[in-house]
């Protein structure tokens, strides 16, 4: 047996023997995160004060969609229940889910990619450089400007962390991480020096909450810009499932079995900060959803990336619906950035996940 062939059949029965549960688990398993996605956004959809329920909620989508209306014997909605469905609540829950799921399957190709369990979609810089670019059209009044200039925030943080990763020679995990710490403290110090000059009055309020994380100003272009975003860039990363699993040890193996390594780590890491460059330009910073969420779908499914990169887009899309009702009712008539609820309830799973894994290696 050739060295190629015994590193493939070695790596591919390490891969799927410690992540395989059972099988046919990950088809199980999308099925049933398929029909909570489904079940949360009808459900969520009807909290709130206005007392809207589920069948009026199915009603108001159905007749804009041109499917019927009322259905189950649902009363009929006045014009300001049907507004409160379709312009205000479903496109923000559209956008939660979608945020969700991007963010989730970028961490988890940034954990397989760097070889980091602690890995999330911020580390190349890209929070930080978002909210550079946020922050500053934000204090310069022009906020309708405010997904482009996250975006390009972003974008550039990704471009400036990987060109220093390269110029310190290979691109390695390591020197990616560093480099991104680097860029990343760089754009917070511009971010803090910006709005010491410059924030005054309502303005300080403004940024805060988009620092925070917050979908409160969600609507059907952030729904589509989410939605390009992860149809464009979030499903090939899906479909890389075999391909991260090369990674799984190590550059050299992944070379033995014959990929470019250089290549596609650059292919995928430009995908997941386009991916996540656009979801955090219509949601602002989000935390903990791209760290936890891999790593949960792992205990039930394994890491097998061809299960786990679906699954987590799944479990995080359910994860952020239900985060986005909670900070938009939990203090109602007051709501809470987003960000505070994933962090509240992010940070005590990841400690009892590491708590689970003391004993490992």
């Amino acid at each position: 047996m050739s060295l190629r062939e015994h590193s493939r059949q070695e790596t591919t029965t390490a891969a799927s023997g410690s992540a395989a549960k059972a099988p046919g688990s990950g088809v199980l398993w999308s099925l049933v995160l398929l029909a909570a996605l489904a079940a949360s956004v009808l459900a969520a959809v009807s909290f709130g004060p206005a007392g809207i329920s589920p069948p009026q909620v199915l009603s108001s989508v159905l007749r804009h969609l041109g499917l019927g209306t009322e259905p189950f014997g649902a009363a009929a909605l006045t014009p300001i229940q049907d507004a409160i469905v379709w312009e205000l609540r479903l496109p923000r829950l559209l956008t939660a889910a979608l945020v969700g799921a991007g963010l989730a399957v970028s961490g988890a190709v940034m954990q397989a990619l760097t070889r980091n369990p602690l890995a999330d979609p911020y580390l190349l810089g890209l929070s930080s450089g978002a909210s550079l670019g946020a922050v500053a059209v934000l204090l310069l009044g022009a906020a309708v400007l405010l997904p482009v200039a996250a975006f390009a925030g972003a974008m550039t943080a990704m471009v400036l962390t990987l060109g220093l990763a390269s110029a310190l020679g290979v691109i390695t995990p390591t020197r990616t991480v560093l480099a991104g710490l680097a860029v990343s403290a760089l754009a917070a110090a511009l971010t803090s020096f910006i709005i010491f000059f410059s924030a005054q009055g309502d303005s300080y309020r403004e940024v805060l909450s988009w620092m925070m994380g917050s979908l409160s100003a969600a609507s059907w272009s952030s729904v589509a810009v989410a939605g390009i975003a992860f149809a464009a860039a979030g499903l090939p990363v899906l479909l890389a499932g075999r391909i991260l699993d090369g990674f799984a040890f190590g550059d050299t193996a992944a070379a033995v079995l014959g990929l470019n390594v250089s290549a596609v780590r650059w292919l995928l890491l430009g995908g997941t900060a386009v991916l996540t460059g656009a979801m955090v330009s219509v949601s602002g910073c989000i935390g903990f959803v791209g760290l936890v969420l891999p790593h949960a779908v792992r205990l039930l499914t394994g890491a097998r990336h061809r299960a786990l990169l679906p699954l987590s887009a799944l479990a995080g899309a359910v994860f952020m619906v239900w985060a986005d009702t909670l900070a938009r009712t939990l203090f109602d008539p007051r709501e809470i950035p987003v960000g505070i609820i994933t962090a509240l309830l992010g940070a005590p799973v990841f400690i009892a996940m590491l708590w689970h894994r003391r004993d490992a290696a």
